[in-house]
């Protein structure tokens, strides 16, 4: 299982790379962008300007625009979250593994 909070470096924001992959480079506008997914474009912005996060439809909008699949655009926003959530002190920290948990896993591989 990846740690990702032995991750130094905090994951790019889906914004980032799509102000630095397509928007540059296609020189679109935040206007042009949300009126080709059809959003507003404040929505755009928000995740443009990495205040805002990309939900399962706007991946769905960045996978068919982009032709890349959804799937890219959540896992970006997935391991953003959880480094996020992994550096973020909080009472997360004091939850332990279940008892016999490790137990339970040994017998199910030797069974």
């Amino acid at each position: 299982m990846f740690d990702l909070t032995k991750m130094s470096r905090r994951p790019s924001h889906p914004g980032a790379i799509i102000r630095g992959l397509y928007m540059e480079p296609l020189n679109l506008t935040v206007t042009a962008l949300a009126e080709h997914l059809g959003i507003s474009r404040k929505t755009l912005s928000k995740v443009v300007n990495e205040r805002g996060r990309v939900t399962p439809e706007m991946a769905q909008r960045l996978g068919k625009a982009f032709d890349t699949g959804a799937e890219l655009w959540l896992n970006i926003q997935k391991s953003r979250d959880l480094w996020d959530a992994a550096h973020t002190p909080g009472d997360w920290q004091n939850v332990t593994p279940l008892p016999g948990l490790q137990a339970q896993a040994t017998e199910q591989v030797h069974a």
